[in-house]
């Protein structure tokens, strides 16, 4: 099969995206696929005629463009395949305030939060107890995440996030454990792979703790009761079909002591290496990371078809 592997772009997440897409690479043309490694910021107008040319795409994007549907819409236009989610899911997950939002719809609990689309007056006071996180509504892999504690903290936090023109979203810190959930499979026959449970080495999991050789211990299965594996599982499940997502997504939860389960929010172009949470759940269950790769692929092709 030829395909088209979209990385790069130009987020904050790009040089992540690159390393993941390497490994994917490889990993297809181990499996005799003839592979074109295509990065964004090369041409971002020469995608339609690259997609035309290739019998599917595989998108390793992050941040925007590529989980905010943008990409996903043009390769539709272009009538190229691509695995997971389409344009309206994969901009519903990553606008975090829309997803709690659907999530709250749907009965699935999530922390209680503050959306800030832009800066608030000089005489705003946030309604939630401190601790809180700070992050960017629309950002991911915790760059520019924040744990503060008290309002310089939170003034400190909010300054930096506007001054980069993103929207905020203040949360309520949750007590208890990380827990982190993927979803595979066709609509309407979606399943949740086991869960990891994440140990951060820190405060809490920061890009440190995700991608640093001494960050946090991913263990996977997630040492859970069959009780609170179930109920994860079937988070993840709801939060997946409540997005109206397709192929694959990676839901994060807290889990707290007396085994409370809150959803944060769903990536829907998760890590891709064979070292990353997705492919760490399906190797537990004896899956390979190229037949990961490819299986998403085929419901791609299915979906054309």
């Amino acid at each position: 099969m030829r395909i088209l592997l979209v990385a790069g772009g130009w987020s904050t997440e790009r040089e992540i995206s690159l390393k993941g897409a390497a490994s994917i690479a490889a990993a297809l043309r181990e499996r005799g696929h003839d592979v074109t490694l295509f990065d964004l910021s090369d041409g971002f107008d020469k995608l339609l005629a690259l997609a035309e040319k290739h019998d599917a795409a595989f998108l390793n994007l992050h941040g925007q463009p590529g989980e905010d549907g943008l990409v996903q819409a043009i390769l539709d236009r272009a009538g190229c395949p691509y695995q997971g989610s389409g344009p309206a899911g994969s901009f519903l997950a990553l606008n975090k305030a829309a997803g709690k939002a659907l999530f709250r719809l749907a009965g699935l609990r999530t922390p209680d939060y503050e959306f800030l689309p832009v800066r608030p007056g000089a005489d705003w006071k946030c309604s939630l107890p401190f601790p809180l996180f700070v992050k960017s509504n629309t950002g991911g892999s915790s760059i520019d995440l924040f744990r503060v504690n008290d309002e310089a903290q939170l003034k400190e936090a909010l300054d930096t996030l506007f001054s980069q023109h993103q929207e905020v979203l203040v949360e309520t810190l949750i007590p208890g454990r990380e827990v982190t959930c993927g979803v595979v499979g066709r609509e309407g026959e979606e399943r949740a792979l086991a869960p990891v449970l994440i140990v951060p080495k820190r405060e809490f999991f920061d890009f440190h703790d995700k991608y640093a050789a001494d960050g946090a211990a991913e263990i996977c299965p997630a040492p859970l009761s069959a009780e609170l594996t179930a109920k994860v599982q079937e988070a993840a499940v709801a939060a997946h079909r409540c997005l109206g997502l397709s192929g694959y997504s990676r839901t994060d939860f807290r889990l707290t002591d007396e085994g409370e389960l809150f959803a944060l929010e769903v990536n829907t172009l998760p890590g891709m290496t064979d070292a990353s949470l997705v492919p760490k759940e399906a190797a537990a269950e004896g899956m390979a990371f190229g037949e990961l790769l490819e299986m998403l692929l085929s419901y791609a092709m299915e979906k054309k078809a």
